[in-house]
């Protein structure tokens, strides 16, 4: 391992976390194996490198400690759905709304979609509306990312909450 130095000095940070400064990397290997820990570098693409004395061991456990913590705090998108009728009535899309805005603010996407039945695909345009209609009335915390397109006897539209 000493015998393959390839950069000349480093940018060195002692085991108390004070900087020591720019020096060659055979004394910072010497500095690190006199007080019993190891050398780990930290920033290779720095000029020069930043390298910290630390026990590699602690160091491992602490940054998957730090990765687990962030993974926790992360959460995955749901894409929920809202189911309608080219005809629905006024108190049931006020419902409908209302949860699609609950979702909303969940931080959830929703897809909506528009069930044709029998002739009702003859006349498309009541179901653009319908979403369309939803869109607007969720445009202060939603906004569009998939417009309204008919597919077979369905159609479909995906919102997705404001950043």
């Amino acid at each position: 391992m000493n015998e393959r130095i390839r950069v000349r000095e480093v940018r060195l940070i002692d085991e108390n976390g004070n900087q020591v400064g720019i020096v060659p990397t055979r004394e910072a290997l010497d500095r690190a194996r006199s007080v019993g820990l190891d050398l780990i570098e930290i920033a290779p693409t720095a000029d020069p490198p930043v390298c910290r004395i630390t026990d590699y061991g602690k160091y491992k456990y602490e940054k998957s400690k730090k990765e687990r913590e962030a993974h926790k705090k992360q959460r995955a998108t749901e894409l929920k759905g809202i189911r309608m009728r080219p005809r629905t009535d006024e108190h049931d899309y006020l419902f409908k709304l209302r949860n699609t805005r609950r979702f909303l603010q969940a931080g959830d996407k929703i897809k909506a979609t528009v069930i044709f039945r029998s002739r009702e695909i003859t006349h498309p345009e009541f179901g653009r509306d319908s979403l369309e209609r939803l869109a607007r009335d969720t445009a202060d915390i939603a906004v569009v990312e998939k417009p309204p397109s008919l597919e077979g006897r369905t159609m479909t539209m995906i919102l997705s909450p404001k950043s």
